[in-house]
């Protein structure tokens, strides 16, 4: 919603309701657009591709530049190079491209349907000049925000303002309409709404309108601007548009295919669907009827209820609405007190820019950052700033505010990253003794944070990729078994958590919902630690959210209320144990393991509880200053059970000096997502997939290097779907594989195998990718890069990278042309290394006998290995070699401390575990140069004592 000036006001026209189509294929990384549509007017109906897409962001750019591009050349060689048509004379693109425009600027209000009519009138007229000045605004804007927003309710003294004019800087969004309305109506009431504008409004709007169902949710898909939906009872439920395969396919999968006759159940469904797809829109409802009536019923689902005359309160709602989530107020405290004059009487010399601004020697710090970051640097807590650890006035209205963006009950901010909000979770659940269930492969933050809540351990191993050298995710079939395992062992209730990586690190997606639900069957109070520190941007994209901690407890919630749920376990009773159903004595005790793991599960809504907890690194994948990070929390027995722990984990590992300026970002980025959080989540998604297209396209490329998908990172056992990429295929089908499969993987997540190239990949990183180009990537394994798109991703960063790539592929067939017959040999050797399977993935061992409870379980202790090791001679350090003899001569040697390879992350190594030949193994072929724990010059350190 950035402020963008007017753009000119074109000739009143009509905005049909039904018109020109869009053809549906998506531009290859900004370089073509479709061809199919043809003619100068609106395509007949049946002409091939001449439909709406389910994404237009990048096709409505293009379009726009390339009819501005034609008719520039038009203008510069005369009407010679037109092409004719019914009405006139139009250069070949813009007739190839006009209908393109007037199918996708339906959805939009600015520059809108009537601007392209407007448009196309010009060009009829030869008028080449007005066809250029009604273009190039808003080629500028669209390039500059991605939208274009004219004042299509200005007078005719607008009609003399220049395109760019500064007059009106303030933030603009659009208003969705919903109703079948005849033209005079749309008119009346866009005159109505427009009217109640003054100078003092904090933003300015502009209504689109739609008549249908259809429709609105199109629109909501493909219009970003959009913030808010008044609905009214006439809209009808079919588009009269011709939507594409895909976007008919996504709506009847999403809709369930049926859209209600009766208006009033048809205006609550719909309401529900553009909430589940853009929750933070607002909506209002504008009926004719007796609104005090229905009030009490739809409270939940729309914002405000208004009658038809009430434009006034429309109007001042559509802002005040803006405004709520535009308030940033600890960003505001922050930036009010920079602008105070202060006198610094405390701690912090920095603050104000007392020690820069002035010395002789560090002048230049302050030049770098500027002095509205020294302004802002203070210890203070009063003053309009407020407390982390106690937070009373802006703070705690920011945090509420991140709650309600990220769907959670309540959301703290962390400044120490998520390695910190993990420690937080975990000691403020887990108590000595309790078996906490966790992903192996989780952050090394997890293992730590465990070791010093003196927690019983039980690793769960992930499905491992051997070829690729790096690990999947934990099947669902695991976490039940483990569950069963202790149950049998009589020792379920000593479970308190599962913890889990969601996605993980190389873009595996757990379906959170169904292990949820299935875990709480088993264990009905179970806790769940979801680490999102790479899942952030999830929560603002439809298909996306399904899959995040927040939403899936949101959704369960709302399932456990629901008394056809409780029919359906009641069923599910019946099926497993032959009863009359439901009884809570008889529960699953006396099901066998195999009939529990091979059964769809589903708790008892009456006894499970819902206790979520996800940790976000918000500045991994959303704007935030490094170490921002979240806590967000769906714990039905948080007030009973949790709040004065989780109050004092909080105390224990947050700082006393947190930094402003991290917080203030926490609280800005909130603010985007609440605006452009769909918008950026959806480009970042389709960027990744313009990389992976073109490096499956281009023949050089292809040769050397390979885009993983989803057929090569999750087993087929593990999914319904058959989709290399989904999202490639289009947004039903990614919402189908996001709907049914187990696991998926994050588009937005590009493993590059590059294994033919005969380099491995911390080299590539290093020397190539970085040391050459700046290209900047984290995680590597022996033969493959990951590369994210991320919200600030562009265009321009894509094709930069792509051409990098082939940069990099011209110097391997340059080389490979000039090797001898011994270095060619050389370099097969390599690749043959690089290509061929290296010793498998080690699972977990196990924890030495010492440490753990009992054989039957696999927990451990490791706060007890890691405080063995403070004392005397408790510990020895044993060279690899020497190492790896002992253990082959069948000595049990326990390792004293963790060790991590970086990156990935993840101990290899924990204090307590026995070391085996498997593990060794797979160290000595690691290729990453940052291992945390281990002494390059003294080998490993292990225990001494057996």
């Amino acid at each position: 919603m950035p402020p963008a000036a007017p753009l000119r006001q074109p000739r009143a026209a009509a905005a049909p309701q039904s018109g020109p189509h869009l053809s549906d294929p998506l531009p290859d990384a900004g370089t073509r657009l479709p061809g199919n549509v043809t003619g100068a007017g609106t395509p007949a109906a049946g002409t091939p591709g001449s439909e709406v897409p389910s994404s237009a962001w990048r096709l409505r750019v293009d379009a726009w530049e390339y009819v501005g591009y034609a008719v520039k050349q038009a203008a510069a060689v005369g009407h010679g190079s037109g092409q004719v048509s019914g009405n006139g004379r139009l250069p070949a693109e813009a007739a190839r491209l006009l209908p393109m425009l007037e199918a996708v600027e339906m959805y939009w209000a600015t520059p809108g349907q009537p601007y392209v009519t407007e448009l196309r009138r010009s060009l009829d007229d030869g008028d080449y000049a007005t066809a250029l000045a009604l273009i190039e605004p808003v080629t500028r804007r669209l390039s500059r925000h991605g939208q274009a927003a004219p004042d299509t309710a200005a007078g005719p003294e607008r009609e003399t303002e220049q395109p760019d004019s500064p007059a009106d800087t303030r933030r603009r969004f659009e208003v969705l309409v919903i109703d079948d309305m005849s033209e005079a109506e749309r008119e009346a009431m866009r005159a109505e709404l427009l009217a109640q504008r003054r100078p003092a409004d904090e933003f300015v709007y502009e209504p689109v309108f739609l008549p249908s169902f259809e429709d609105a949710l199109v629109a909501v898909l493909l219009n970003p601007d959009i913030q808010a939906c008044v609905l009214r009872p006439g809209f009808v439920a079919r588009s009269r548009q011709r939507l594409s395969r895909d976007l008919r396919g996504f709506l009847e999968g999403f809709t369930g295919g049926g859209v209600p006759a009766r208006p009033m159940d048809r205006i609550l469904v719909l309401a529900e669907k553009l909430g589940e797809l853009r929750p933070e829109l607002d909506l209002y409802l504008v009926a004719g009827v007796s609104i005090e009536e229905l009030a009490g019923s739809l409270t939940r689902r729309f914002r405000r209820l208004f009658r038809r005359q009430d434009s006034l309160e429309l109007h001042l709602s559509l802002l005040g609405g803006a405004a709520a989530r535009y308030e940033a107020p600890f960003f505001h405290a922050v930036q009010q007190y920079s602008r105070k004059p202060a006198g610094v009487f405390h701690a912090l010399p920095v603050s104000r820019g007392g020690s820069v601004v002035n010395s002789k020697w560090i002048d230049d710090l302050g030049e770098f950052y500027g002095l509205n970051l020294l302004l802002a640097e203070t210890s203070a807590t009063s003053g309009g700033l407020d407390s982390l650890l106690d937070p009373h006035g802006s703070l705690k209205k920011a945090q509420a505010l991140a709650a309600r963006a990220y769907g959670a009950q309540k959301s703290l901010f962390v400044t120490n990253g998520t390695s910190t909000a993990n420690k937080i979770v975990h000691q403020s659940i887990v108590a000595p003794g309790d078996v906490v269930l966790v992903d192996r492969n989780c952050h090394k933050s997890h293992h730590y944070a465990l070791m010093l809540a003196g927690a019983q351990v039980a690793y769960l191993d992930a499905y491992p990729l051997d070829e690729f050298s790096f690990y999947g995710a934990v099947p669902l079939e695991s976490i039940k078994r483990m569950l069963l395992d202790y149950r049998k062992a009589g020792r379920l209730h000593e479970v308190k958590m599962l913890a889990l990586t969601n996605c993980t690190f190389d873009g595996i997606v757990y379906d959170v919902e169904r292990v949820m639900e299935e875990c709480l069957a088993i264990k009905p109070d179970l806790v769940f630690l979801w680490d999102e520190a790479w899942f952030a941007f999830a929560g603002f994209h439809h298909i996306y959210r399904r899959r995040t901690a927040m939403a899936a407890a949101q959704k369960l919630e709302k399932q456990f209320r629901d008394p056809a749920y409780a029919r359906r376990y009641a069923e599910q009773q019946r099926r497993l144990t032959g009863t009359g159903g439901g009884s809570a004595a008889v529960g699953l005790d006396g099901v066998g393991d195999e009939q529990l793991l091979q059964t769809r599960l589903i708790p008892d809504p009456a006894q499970a509880r819902l206790r979520v907890y996800a940790t976000q690194s918000t500045h991994k994948t959303l704007t935030s200053l490094r170490q921002g990070s979240m806590i967000h929390i769906h714990d039905q027995d948080f007030g009973q059970l949790n709040a004065e722990s989780f109050h004092e984990a909080y105390m224990t590992h947050t700082s006393t000096s947190p930094n402003y300026q991290i917080l203030a970002s926490l609280d800005m980025g909130r603010r985007q997502v609440e605006f452009e959080g769909y918008e950026l989540v959806q480009r970042q998604a389709d960027l990744a997939v313009s990389i992976a297209q073109a490096v499956a396209r281009h023949p050089l490329l292809k040769k050397y290097f390979r885009i993983l998908g989803t057929r090569d990172l999750i087993p087929a056992k593990y999914r319904e779907t058959e989709r290399q990429m989904p999202l490639r295929d289009g947004l039903a089908a990614m919402a189908e594989s996001w709907q049914r499969d187990e696991f998926v993987v994050d588009p937005s997540r590009l493993t590059l195998h590059i294994g033919l190239t005969g380099v491995d990949g911390d080299t590539f990183k290093h020397e190539y990718l970085m040391d050459k180009y700046g290209i900047q990537v984290n995680k590597t394994s022996r033969n493959s890069v990951l590369f994210m798109t991320n919200i600030g991703t562009s265009r321009s960063s894509v094709a930069y990278l792509v051409e990098v790539l082939v940069k990099l592929a011209e110097s391997f067939e340059d080389e490979q042309a000039a090797m001898s017959g011994l270095g060619k040999r050389a370099h097969e050797a390599r690749v043959a290394a690089l290509t061929s399977s290296p010793p498998p993935l080690p699972d977990f061992s196990r924890f030495a006998a010492r440490f753990r409870v009992d054989a039957r379980t696999p927990d451990g202790n490791m706060r007890d290995a890691y405080f063995e090791t403070y004392k005397p001679g408790a510990t020895e350090y044993l060279d690899a070699g020497e190492l790896a003899r002992r253990v082959a001569a069948g000595e049990e040697l326990v390792s004293a401390a963790f060790v991590t390879p970086y990156p990935p992350g993840f101990p290899v190594l924990v204090p307590g575990q026995v070391i085996t030949a498997e593990t060794l193994a797979f160290m000595s072929a690691l290729d990453t140069r940052e291992i945390h724990g281990f002494n390059a010059e003294l080998g490993f350190r292990v225990l001494t004592g057996s």
